[in-house]
């Protein structure tokens, strides 16, 4: 395993969002532009997470995201890290993933938790040891109990990565800081702890978190990584006016389910349409008028 690669798991890592064509298939040109642009403003790649709406993909088509961002990491000559977003309420099938995306490139895995099922946390052992026992490539595991109707316990966490060399961070998503300064608090130094929520990268990095898999960086991408890089360089005085100044727009993010009202900013900002696929939709109008206003009040559109 790479521990340069592991050291490169800081600052913002931009959960991608997928862009469809009239036809609601994916489009590779536009991903392809889209993914240039974050690398051009600093910022490491997630495909395929939540953001991504990787649950309506099919794997063929998971295959194909991964594909192209490896492809155009390789080509930037920039080196930003690749992370594939694996998970998947199979183990069988997170597996399959994994294998793939580590056999075409992938630098790290992203792992949710498994969703539906509501394993006990002895059977979370199991599953995220079967993975990496299947790879060698980093992993990171996605707790994100709202979507995933199950919490990874610290207690868990902390048999996982002592037991599994290649378990080497994980993605709070949680909203629980408690449970975040635990997990930082249990885990040695090197265990890297991201934000998986924006409006709490402020308060997780200052506990010891060493970044953010973001939102927000789709559309703001060089605005996100000087805030993380501002934290991870010491200067709290202006992380804090930036998470202040950015509060408003982390919250317009999430008036609805993630990643509608991104990707109708996305749209609104040129960046690409806001085409989702069922059973996600657009934002209503109500609130497509209230993230218009967000943008236009920090003169985005």
């Amino acid at each position: 395993m790479s521990k340069s690669k592991v050291d490169k798991l800081k600052n913002t890592i931009t959960a991608l969002l997928t862009p469809f064509k009239v036809d609601f298939t994916l489009d590779e040109e536009k991903y392809r532009e889209f993914i240039k642009f974050q690398i051009d403003n600093g910022c490491q790649l997630l495909t395929m997470g939540t953001t991504g709406e990787s649950a309506t993909l099919s794997h063929e088509e998971h295959h194909r995201a991964i594909e192209i961002t490896v492809d155009e990491a390789k080509q930037s000559g920039k080196d930003p890290l690749v992370i594939a977003g694996t998970g998947s309420n199979s183990t069988n099938e997170a597996i399959s993933l994994s294998a793939y995306a580590e056999k075409i490139g992938a630098d790290m895995l992203l792992l949710v938790l498994p969703y539906y099922n509501k394993p006990a946390q002895h059977s979370l052992i199991a599953h995220f040891s079967a993975i990496a026992d299947a790879v060698s490539i980093p992993i990171i595991i996605y707790n994100i109990p709202g979507r995933t109707g199950v919490n990874l316990e610290v207690e868990t966490l902390v048999k996982i990565a002592k037991a599994k060399d290649n378990i080497v961070g994980i993605k709070e998503a949680s909203g629980n800081i408690e449970q975040i300064t635990k997990t930082i608090k249990s885990l040695p130094d090197d265990f890297v702890v991201l934000s998986g929520d924006d409006n709490l990268t402020y308060h997780i990095m200052a506990l010891g978190g060493k970044g953010v898999i973001s939102v927000a960086s789709n559309i703001i991408p060089a605005k996100i990584a000087e805030f993380t890089e501002a934290m991870t360089d010491g200067d709290w005085n202006k992380a804090r006016k930036m998470h202040l100044d950015l509060f408003d727009f982390f919250k317009m993010l999430f008036i609805e389910t993630n990643p509608g009202p991104v990707k109708y900013a996305a749209e609104l900002m040129g960046i690409m349409n806001k085409r989702m696929r069922l059973p996600l939709t657009p934002p209503q109008e109500d609130t497509q008028a209230k993230i218009k206003k967000v943008l236009q009040n920090y003169k985005l559109i």
